[in-house]
Parts: structure tokens; sequence; C-alpha cells
């Protein structure tokens, strides 16, 4: 039965929605690990959401839902696709903003997560801070923020398709 795009169905689609997770996730690791690239709190908060959308990719996947569990499993994938496009938004924002205006570099996010309510922890990751503004690598003259950012609308897209 192919429903879907390519003549693939819609589980195989849910499959490779979750292997283009799995390989953002990837290549997060090894820009961590092999290009020695540290992520900021902004950036641990995108792989959050790329490991919640890659979740519910593989979930859907395994269950093959019919076309209301498809719907179901789309509106779930709003909410890590959206919240991960609004921190990579935000972190393309501090990216662009003047020298002068980039905020002061912070405590660490472990630290702000021991010290400080959760509540309170969030806040401040999100004001930012100078290791957030940053950009240390790019392709195309595109930030890994602005990267992110893309590859989250293509995947929601997917997923509402």
């Amino acid at each position: 039965m192919s429903d879907g795009i390519l003549g693939l169905s819609r589980r195989q689609l849910n499959g490779l929605g979750a292997l283009a997770c799995a390989g953002m996730m990837g290549f997060a690791l090894y820009a961590q690990h092999g290009m020695g690239l540290d992520p900021c709190p902004l950036c641990v908060f995108q792989r959050v959401a790329v490991i919640g959308l890659g979740l519910l990719f593989l979930l859907a996947f395994l269950h093959g839902p019919g076309p209301t569990g498809a719907r179901i499993y789309g509106a779930l994938m709003l909410v890590p696709a959206l919240a991960g496009m609004a921190v990579a938004g935000r972190q393309v924002w501090l990216q662009h903003l003047p020298e002068e205006e980039v905020p002061a570099c912070g405590p660490g996010l472990d630290y702000m997560l021991d010290v400080f309510p959760l509540h309170e922890a969030l806040a401040m990751v999100f004001e930012g801070s100078g290791e957030c503004a940053e950009t240390a690598w790019s392709f195309l003259g595109v930030s890994m923020a602005g990267w992110v950012f893309i590859l989250l609308a293509g995947l929601l897209v997917f997923a509402l398709w």
C-alpha cells in the first residue's frame, strides 16, 4: 500500500523522518566530539527537540497508524518541531546582534539547573548568553542553528503531509 510520497507507505515515510532526526543528532555529536564544538544551552534544547521529534517519528513508524492516528501523530509532532524552531530562531537572532548588544556569557546549563529552580534556569537560557551568540560553524553562510531551524521546518511540513 503506497499512500505517500514517491510511492512509499506512511510507515516508511515515518521511518525516513526518524532517520533524518537521527542524522541530525549524529552530526551534532560529530560536531561536539569530532570537531570540538561544545553545545551552548540553546543548542542543548534544540537537541532535545530533535530527539523528541525523532521519537515521535519512530513511534509512528512502529505503530503504523491509520489516517486518524497519522493526524494525531502529526499534531503531536508540532510540539517538538515548533519548540525546536523557536529555540533555533532565538539563537539565530542572538547570532545576528551587533557585538555591543550580545549578552554577557552566563553560567553553564548544568550549573543553572543545579542551582536555580527550573523556570528561572529556563528564563536565563532563553535570555541568551555570549556563548549562544557565537557562530562557530556555518555551511553556505548559514549557522548550525539556522540549519536546525530549516531542517525542523522541513520535517514539520513532512510530518503534517
